[in-house]
Formats: C-alpha cells, sequence, structure tokens
C-alpha cells in the first residue's frame, strides 16, 4: 500500500510540470526582448555588423520584443488580477460554532496536518476544501498592514461542508467523514502544489473574465488574454488532473488511521442523503421558490424527508434509529439562523431568487407550507387553467350523447363566455343567478360559465382537439410567466451588482440572473396540463369534500382525505388528458364525495 508520502511527491512531480508549463511561456514572451539584446550586444561589441540589414533587423526584433513584452504584462496583470471563482457558502465564525471547529482542529491534530483556516457551510450534499486566499476574498482593506513574517505564512484553506451533512448526520459520523477531507491540508501546503494551484485558478480566472468582456478596447484585449489562458489550461490540463488525483489519494491514505469504520458507515449516510435532499429539493421546495416563497428550514426538513425515506425503503432500515444519537448541527450556537441562511442560499442557487428577502420573496414556516403555499399553488393553477380554456374557441355541444335524436340541441358553451373578474358584479367563483330560465324565450338557460371542475372534465372528454390546445397554450403562458420573473430577477441581479464593486459570481448567479444549478427541465404541454387538472380536482375536494392540503415530505404537496393522504389520484387524471377518458376519474370522485358541478374558489 503507497503511504501519504508516495501520493505527495506524486503530485509534486505533476505541480513541477505544471511550472514548467507557465516557465516556458514566460521564456516565449521573453524570447524577441533576448534576441533584441544579442543583436544590440553584438553591434557594441563589434561581433556583428552594422548599418544596412542590420540595423533594420535590431529595430524590427526591438518593435517585437516591446510588443511581446506589453501583451505578456497584459496577460500577467490580468491573470493575477482577476477574481477566482468563489464557491457559494454561508461562513461560520469560530463563535457561532467553537465546538464545531474544536472537532476540526482535533481532527487535523490526529491527521498531522494543518487545521483548515475557516469553516463555510453550502446547500449541498458534498465537502471539500477551498482556496481562498486571493486578495479578492479577503475583507477590504482598511490601511492595515500585517507583518512580513504573517504576509509570508502560507494561510490553510477554508473548509466547506455539505449543510445537509450537519443536521442528519451524528457527531461521530461527521468526523469520518471529514477526515479525508481535513486530511486535504497536508498536500495543500506544500510550497510547489499550492503554485500550481494558483497559477491554474489565475488562468481560469482570466478565462472567465474574457467571456464577459464588452467595449471596442477593452474587448480584443480581452479576448486575446483568454486565448492565452485557454492554451495554457490545455497544456496544463493533464497534469493538474493527475496532481489532483494523488493530492486525494495522499489524503485518503493519511486518513486510514482516524475513525475508518465510522467512515464506511457515514459513506452510507451520504448516499441517503443525496436521495432525500434531492426529493426535499425537487418535490418539496421547487413549489414555494416558483410562488415566490422560500421554506426557512430546509436543513431541518431533510431529516423530516431522510425519515420518511428510511421509513418506506428496506434498505434503509434501522437508519432512523440514529436519530437518539447527537446530531451534528448541535456543534452550532444557533442552528436555526444558520439554516435559515443557507436554506436562502440554496434558493438562490438552484432558482435564481434574489439574496434577500422581501414583500415578493417572504420565507414559509413548515407549519405554513400547507395553507401557504400548497392551498394557493392549486388555486393559482386551477385559475391558470380556466383562463387558457375561456380563451378557446366554441367547443361541441355539451348535449349528452344518449339523448334521443329528436330532441333539440343544447346551447352550446363556450369557455371565452365565462365571465371574467368584475365582469357585471361576478366572478367566475360566484354563484349563478338565481333565475335559471331565460327571460326572453321563457326556456332554460345554458348551465352557468363558471369554474367547475365538471365542466374542465367534460371539455376535455369531448373534445379531441382540446387537450392538445390546451397543454400548447399552458406551455406557452407558463413559458411567458418564467421568462417575465427571470427577467426582473436579472433587473435586481443587475442593480446588485451595481452596488458592490468588484464582485464576481461568487454570490450565486449568472448573467441574466439565471441559477447556477437549476433543479428541473422544463416541463411539457401535457405534463403542465396534468398537473393543472389535478389541481383543480384537488381545489374541487378541498371545496366540496372537506379534504384539506397537505405536505409529504418526499413528494411535495398532497391532498388529505380523513386526514389520510390520497396518492392514487395521477392515474385517473392522466387517463383523462392523455386519452379523453374520464371514467376513472368520475369515479374517483365519487369514492372521495368530490361534487364536480359545483363552483370551486380560484383565488
Amino acid at each position: 500500500m503507497a503511504s501519504p508520502e508516495t501520493g505527495v511527491l506524486a503530485a509534486r512531480a505533476r505541480a513541477l510540470a505544471v511550472l514548467r508549463v507557465r516557465g516556458a511561456a514566460l521564456a516565449v514572451a521573453l524570447l524577441p526582448a533576448a534576441a533584441a539584446v544579442v543583436l544590440f550586444a553584438g553591434r557594441a561589441s563589434g561581433h556583428l555588423g552594422a548599418g544596412g540589414g542590420w540595423d533594420l533587423a535590431r529595430w524590427i526584433v526591438s518593435g517585437a520584443a516591446v510588443l511581446s513584452l506589453l501583451l505578456a504584462a497584459l496577460v500577467a496583470t490580468v491573470v493575477a488580477r482577476a477574481r477566482p471563482a468563489l464557491s457559494p457558502s454561508v461562513p461560520i465564525s469560530e463563535k457561532s460554532a467553537p465546538d464545531l471547529y474544536r472537532l476540526v482542529r482535533d481532527l487535523a491534530e490526529r491527521l498531522e496536518v494543518p487545521a483548515p483556516s475557516a469553516i463555510a457551510l453550502t446547500p449541498d450534499c458534498d465537502s471539500w476544501l477551498e482556496d481562498r486566499t486571493h486578495r479578492a476574498h479577503g475583507p477590504p482593506d482598511r490601511g492595515e498592514h500585517p507583518p512580513a513574517e504573517a504576509r509570508r505564512a502560507p494561510k490553510a484553506p477554508v473548509l466547506v461542508i455539505g449543510s445537509p451533512f450537519l443536521w442528519w448526520m451524528r457527531v461521530a459520523e461527521l468526523r469520518a467523514l471529514l477526515a479525508p477531507v481535513v486530511a486535504g491540508t497536508g498536500p495543500s501546503a506544500h510550497p510547489d502544489i499550492a503554485a500550481a494551484r494558483r497559477f491554474i485558478r489565475g488562468l481560469d480566472a482570466a478565462a472567465a473574465v474574457s467571456a464577459r468582456a464588452r467595449g471596442p478596447l477593452r474587448g480584443p484585449a480581452l479576448r486575446f488574454v483568454g486565448q492565452v489562458a485557454r492554451l495554457l489550461l490545455r497544456a496544463c490540463r493533464e497534469h493538474a488532473t493527475i496532481m489532483e488525483r494523488a493530492v486525494a489519494a495522499a489524503a485518503s491514505e493519511r486518513a486510514q488511521t482516524v475513525d475508518y469504520g465510522l467512515r464506511i458507515v457515514a459513506q452510507e449516510q451520504v448516499g441517503l442523503a443525496y436521495a432525500g435532499w434531492d426529493r426535499l429539493l425537487t418535490r418539496v421546495a421547487l413549489p414555494a421558490w416558483r410562488m415566490g416563497r422560500w421554506p426557512s428550514r430546509l436543513d431541518a426538513g431533510v431529516v423530516s424527508a431522510l425519515t420518511e425515506l428510511s421509513r418506506r425503503d428496506r434498505l434503509a432500515d434501522g437508519f432512523a434509529s440514529r436519530l437518539g444519537e447527537r446530531p451534528a448541527c448541535d456543534l452550532l450556537e444557533e442552528p436555526g439562523a444558520i439554516d435559515r441562511a443557507a436554506s436562502l442560499l440554496a434558493a438562490r442557487l438552484f432558482h435564481g431568487g434574489p439574496a434577500e428577502p422581501g414583500p415578493d420573496w417572504s420565507p414559509v414556516g413548515w407549519h405554513q407550507y400547507p395553507e401557504e403555499v400548497v392551498d394557493r399553488k392549486w388555486r393559482l393553477e386551477a385559475a391558470r387553467l380556466h383562463r387558457v380554456l375561456d380563451d378557446l374557441p366554441t367547443a361541441l355541444p355539451t348535449a349528452s350523447p344518449t339523448a334521443p335524436e329528436a330532441a333539440p340541441a343544447a346551447p352550446t358553451l363556450s369557455y371565452a363566455s365565462t365571465p371574467a373578474r368584475g365582469s357585471a358584479g361576478r366572478r367566475p367563483g360566484d354563484a349563478p343567478p338565481a333565475n335559471p330560465a331565460d327571460r326572453r324565450t321563457g326556456e332554460p338557460a345554458a348551465p352557468p360559465a363558471g369554474p367547475t371542475l365538471a365542466r374542465v372534465i367534460d371539455r376535455l372528454a369531448h373534445d379531441e382537439q382540446a387537450g392538445d390546445l390546451v397543454a400548447a397554450r399552458l406551455g406557452a403562458e407558463v413559458e411567458r410567466e418564467e421568462r417575465e420573473e427571470a427577467a426582473r430577477q436579472a433587473a435586481l441581479g443587475s442593480r446588485a451588482q451595481d452596488a458592490a464593486v468588484g464582485v464576481a459570481w461568487g454570490d450565486g448567479m449568472v448573467e441574466g440572473g439565471l441559477p447556477l444549478f437549476p433543479l428541473q427541465p422544463p416541463r411539457t404541454g401535457r405534463e403542465l396540463l396534468a398537473d393543472h387538472v389535478t389541481a383543480m380536482v384537488c381545489c374541487a375536494a378541498v371545496d366540496t369534500a372537506g379534504a384539506a392540503p397537505g405536505l409529504d415530505w418526499l413528494d411535495g404537496p398532497a391532498l388529505l382525505v380523513d386526514g389520510a393522504r390520497r396518492a392514487d389520484l395521477g392515474r385517473p387524471v392522466l387517463s383523462l388528458v392523455d386519452d379523453g377518458d374520464a371514467e376513472p376519474l368520475r369515479g374517483w370522485l365519487t369514492t372521495v364525495g368530490v361534487r364536480p358541478e359545483k363552483p370551486v374558489r380560484l383565488v
């Protein structure tokens, strides 16, 4: 078995290869200047002739040397000053987590490596070391000048920990999980490895700066820098990859002596945490984010989600019994405040929300989620479905197909005739007029055009073209709403960046106000139609059958009937949406006691 020192030596060899690429680039930049020095020295010593072609060569080489030095200075300046990418995270001071810092320092002492300089949390199921020694990552300069010894002393990297780990894992499991990560501070302190990493990070930052270059003068200059940076990155790619693998191998070997048995258990918890965290974000948090609300206790919610996953998954039997042990979040002085900050950062990373709460971006607690998110989500989607149906052209007659042929045709129902809000003093959710007869002819009038589930079912079941048309229009409307929201967030992000001088994309956003890590691809029109019909059914169940909105930790919004979740609604809805067959849904409504002919509240 290879020792940690062997891995460090292998990493150092690759680091030297990276530094040789840097030296070769510098030699190429200085080559014209060296040739000019030789030509002028030869003239002064008499070894090279004067006048004629020699003087012309000296001037040409001198011009090339000046241009080469200027371009080299430009590249070096951009590489040195460009801000490396900074992982968005929540900084944790030692005052707010003394026990956590004590655990990490004890771990570093047992591993005989330098302790991390600081600790930060990230809303993801991962942990790593991050070098934040660049001056742009430090506090603003207030004229204070540290001693020369402090400036020369290498600064250890920052330990970034996935916030779900602190709430789900126990203290002993977290220590075992962090052992190989903390062990990486040893190779990071090696001068050659540190220099190679700084060079690569500078090139990467310079390439990113060039990609955002604008202007007639600044643009071409930075694009040239970007081309040089990408050329050097390609030359360093293989050496840098092998260097990082060797560093990871050395850290893993060093960590073998610390809590090796617990590391196996901790890795099992990592896999479970990934599954539960993903379900919590995509099924629970995302619907709230789309409505302008962000759950403020995501990390606390992941415990409930993972406990539920443990209960449902036979492979996870016994994991819930761990909850009796001390959770790692007890190492924080104020876990609620840290959870709130991490939850807001998660919304910004995965959805693109604002950096601060506001009137249109407010937090929501788990006890408020069913009423504030689930019920509101159903009402909004049901209202959108009826808006789309109201704009459709006149549909097929609503007369019963079993009616006698001699019977007069029933009046055609058109969703375009549905009264708009405020029209004639009525809204779609208001009760119909008391007199059902037509005052002009005395014949029974058509049923009132209100937001009822029955009319949605009849239209999708009797009109073959309605499903495709509604799905397409729903997709267009949702896409328009998302574009408007993205434009609004982009405007807010631009104003925030203008207010903060020198800020790069380290706040978790890219240009255009989009999230760094979007959770889901765009939904198809049919998926949107199924979601909206489901929302309409749930609204009808709540308004006419005594059902209630609820929260399922793994599936998100849920319909509760008599206090129990009904998870059997998906198949009847798909039968209506995909095949136009309404009988399964009508049977489900009868079983639950829903009255589809009754108007529902949309707002």
